[in-house]
């Protein structure tokens, strides 16, 4: 009865979250996925540490954003994503040149979640001082760096909000080449990814950027997932888990996400 409960009370809470509509659009999400996104919360509520989960419906315009949505937790590798898009629009713009080198490098960032890709480029073209006062023009208004971890690409704190905007950034925004080879490369990254927002399961042809670290200040860990799910990119999904789990945290937090995306979405497309 107590699940019960929860779930109907987070039911309500998606009702009030809806925004308003535009003319001719509803913004309400379906019956279907009140109810799952109801699951998904009360299974969150449910899982060690904190998790901020963002859904947006891009064809209707409906939103849900957990109570963490706005809770700050460190990036990890999710910062790659806004490398990739401010390097490619760098290089419309003839601020640099990208090399094949650097293309590998970046297909490399967004593959496996490279760490060394990463660093390179992050050093090669221009680090904090070039990439970060870009970053909030691509959503990532949230974000600030610590004097803990200064210079960084991963120990950016931000936000589920900020991983939300860049997602749509990325499929709204950018040129449609830009956008196709990023789309591309989510929907195809390595087995080390595949979790997180990658639960919708392969009938939602998700895509996703993974980033994970266990806290260096307490040793929990950080689990993140930002990407799409279903036909033409319709669902993005934003997903910040802090586990404050030290051991088996790695394993907690994936599942968790993992689970959360799974609720959502498995079996919700059909044919």
């Amino acid at each position: 009865m107590k699940r019960l409960s929860a779930i109907l009370t987070a039911i309500l809470a998606v009702l009030a979250l809806a925004p308003a509509a535009p003319a001719g659009a509803t913004t309400r999400f379906d019956r279907e996925l009140t109810a799952r996104i109801a699951q998904a919360q009360a299974y969150a509520d449910s899982r060690p540490g904190e998790t901020g989960i963002v859904l947006r419906d891009r064809w209707t315009g409906a939103v849900y954003r957990s109570a963490a949505a706005g809770t700050l937790i460190w990036a990890c590798s999710t910062p790659k994503l806004a490398m990739v898009v401010d390097l490619l629009l760098r290089n419309d713009s003839g601020a640099v040149k990208l090399t094949a080198e650097d293309r590998d490098l970046m297909h490399r960032m967004l593959n496996s979640s490279d760490d060394a890709a990463a660093h390179t480029l992050w050093t090669r073209y221009g680090g904090e001082a070039e990439f970060a006062k870009r970053f909030p023009s691509y959503g990532m208004t949230d974000m600030r760096f610590t004097d803990q971890h200064p210079h960084h690409w991963g120990w950016i704190l931000t936000t589920a909000n900020d991983l939300d905007r860049l997602i749509n950034y990325v499929l709204t925004k950018l040129p449609r080449q830009h956008r196709d080879y990023i789309v591309h490369e989510m929907r195809n990254v390595d087995v080390n990814q595949q979790w997180g927002v990658w639960g919708a399961g392969s009938a939602a042809r998700p895509g996703n950027k993974d980033g994970w670290s266990d806290d260096n200040d307490d040793g929990s860990w950080i689990m993140n997932s930002v990407g799409f799910v279903g036909p033409h990119e319709r669902f993005t999904l934003a997903l910040m888990n802090n586990t404050k789990v030290i051991q088996n945290g790695f394993e907690t937090g994936q599942e968790t996400t993992t689970k959360i995306s799974e609720i959502l979405f498995k079996g919700y497309f059909k044919g």
